[in-house]
């Protein structure tokens, strides 16, 4: 790679290797630290290789907030605007355009992309960012692109980034793939251990240890959190403690609208410091300009699938060593650094080294249902780094059974597709569309819209209450998450009414044996799983035959009667990552 760049980043010392790689394997696996450089330097530098031709280049990150920041910086560095040459594509929102070379998406984003169209037309290369993430849509998405690179498109480059991933293990997933290793730091980061008083709240300690912070250093401080209620609680405490008028104090959490993260993430106005509250929203793949300072509480929020009540709820568990690694990076993007930890030293080799994929504790049952729409029945036919475990899959493929989804043969019946075209865990689009047959398809379609993103409509356990707060915040995220909930209604009722001129019967038919072909879905960019289910699968699996005739219920009865779950019904449909955000 012979592309030059004004800004020398310590991933540039290995760029010529990876195009090297690249050009005579169509697989490679590239470990770089944290601020080294990769997201925004690898696909520019990829630009210029002979076997890109006119083809794109997909980069998936695992938020939407590092979507957007990283195809903005990329933009900036060639001088032009987002969706010129690089676009991104999230839910609520897309920039791209027919010159995007190199588009940034979602890992949700691009399971749906490739289930749509396996041979992945016009793309030439797939990048995995910050991979050591795990989420269940990053390991299918490697899983669907190394099935469709060896059965359909040989020619089509895989490439596998982390800071902190097991590269030989992934390289050998990948037909021992090559590795390449990008040893430099941005800067170096001076790290300081703080303990911790059990006696004391978390959120006093961290505010203390963020005030003294500021007194010790000089530039702006970005501070982990595990959710957006400690955020809160130190905020108020930290500007009891912080009365100079020239720090701000900003929030950053998955439930804010997309402009209040940006403006999050914004450098602070000259003469002035900022201190980010974050959630590991922003551990990765994130450079907040003038952020030299991390202070660190060495906790996280992860999602547990519960079986028992098929619900996903959020367990506050010890980050891994790998996550305070990447959390520790920030501090060291622009300038030198320090981070301080709320922790003893010694307390670091305890943790876990890795965050525990989410394919080991999640609920599989939209895993399954994408997996049959592919033509697999048996994850165990596809390249995973971890093998789901087999009593999650028992339990997944009972309730897509019992939902009508499946056949007896683990195929994708006609009710299944329709079902997966509302980018919705199954249990959700089997609620809209049993409530669309009861006369309240568009009430069922909200309460699916505020139980897949949180924060909509706040966090009361009254779901009544909650509805009607979504339907009157007039915020762009409320007003988009409304627009998708029409839509989702609106697609299950013309399809209810096209089933019903093949299955006139009475108690209305609709979806079961004999159901019209799915229409294309209104929400291609907005989430997983959605997009036209006509194409063939990769493995050509037979149309099956109709399920048996299930009864229905009303929105009220089928909707979970709790708080706002990360990923109800175990899915993940409709988001991309589940909280910590």
């Amino acid at each position: 790679m012979t592309r030059a760049f004004d800004t020398p980043l310590p991933i540039d010392a290995v760029l010529d290797q990876l195009g090297s790689a690249l050009a005579a394997s169509n697989v490679a696996v590239l470990v770089a630290p944290p601020g080294a450089g990769k997201t925004t330097r690898v696909p520019l530098a990829l630009l210029g290789a002979p076997w890109l031709g006119s083809k794109k280049i997909i980069m998936l990150e695992p938020r939407r907030i590092a979507a957007r920041a990283s195809a903005e910086r990329m933009a900036k560095t060639l001088g032009e605007r987002v969706g010129d040459t690089v676009g991104y594509r999230v839910r609520f929102g897309s920039k791209i355009s027919r010159a995007t070379r190199i588009e940034v998406v979602t890992e949700g984003i691009f399971s749906r992309m490739i289930l749509d169209d396996p041979e992945l037309t016009g793309v030439a290369a797939i990048l995995f960012d910050e991979f050591h993430e795990r989420s269940l849509d990053a390991d299918l998405g490697l899983a669907l692109a190394r099935d469709a690179q060896v059965g359909l498109r040989e020619d089509l480059r895989i490439l596998v980034m982390s800071a902190t991933i097991d590269g030989a293990r992934v390289a050998k997933l990948l037909g021992d793939a090559p590795v390449i290793e990008s040893l430099g730091r941005a800067f170096a980061v001076e790290t300081r251990y703080l303990g911790r008083k059990p006696d004391a709240p978390m959120e006093r300690q961290m505010a203390e240890a963020i005030a003294s912070a500021l007194r010790e250093n000089p530039g702006s401080v970005l501070a982990f959190l595990p959710g957006a209620a400690e955020i809160r609680r130190t905020e108020t405490m930290l500007r009891e403690r912080v009365v100079d008028a020239s720090i701000e104090i900003v929030p950053l959490f998955g439930a804010l609208d997309a402009a209040v993260q940006d403006r999050a993430i914004q450098p602070a106005p000259k003469g002035c410091r900022k201190v980010v509250l974050a959630t590991s929203i922003a551990e990765t793949s994130l450079t907040i300009e003038g952020v030299r300072i991390v202070v660190d509480c060495g906790l996280a929020r992860v999602p547990r699938y519960e079986p028992d009540i098929g619900l996903t709820r959020l367990e506050t568990v010890r980050a891994s060593r790998a996550a305070v690694d990447q959390r520790r990076g920030r501090a060291g993007r622009t300038e030198p650094g320090v981070c301080y930890r709320l922790w003893d030293e010694p307390q670091t080799a305890s943790l876990p080294a890795y965050t525990q994929p989410e394919i080991l504790s999640a609920d599989l049952s939209s895993l399954l249902l994408d997996l049959a729409q592919w033509g697999v029945a048996d994850p165990a036919q596809l390249a995973f780094l971890d093998a789901p475990p087999a009593p999650a899959l028992k339990e997944a493929r009972a309730l897509l059974a019992e939902l009508g989804a499946l056949d007896t043969e683990g195929r994708i019946t006609d009710e299944g597709k329709s079902l997966r075209a509302l980018a919705l865990p199954p249990r959700l689009a089997r609620m809209i569309v049993d409530a669309q047959r009861q006369g309240c398809g568009e009430e069922a379609a909200e309460i699916a819209a505020v139980l897949t993103e949180r924060g909509l409509g706040g966090d009361a356990v009254d779901l009544d209450h909650r509805l009607e707060q979504f339907r009157r915040d007039r915020s762009q995220r409320a007003v988009s998450a409304r627009q998708i909930a029409q839509r989702w209604a609106a697609q299950v009722a013309a399809t209810q009414r096209a089933a019903s001129s093949f299955s006139p019967s009475p108690g209305g038919a609709a979806l079961r044996g004999g159901a019209a072909p799915s229409s294309p879905s209104p929400l291609a960019g907005e989430g997983r799983g959605g997009g036209s289910t006509s194409k063939a699968s990769v493995r050509g699996t037979p149309p099956p035959p109709p399920p048996p005739p299930r009864g229905g219920g009303g929105a009220r009865r089928a909707a979970p009667a709790g708080g706002p779950p990360p990923g109800p019904g175990g899915g993940r449909r409709g988001g991309e990552n589940p909280p910590p955000k």
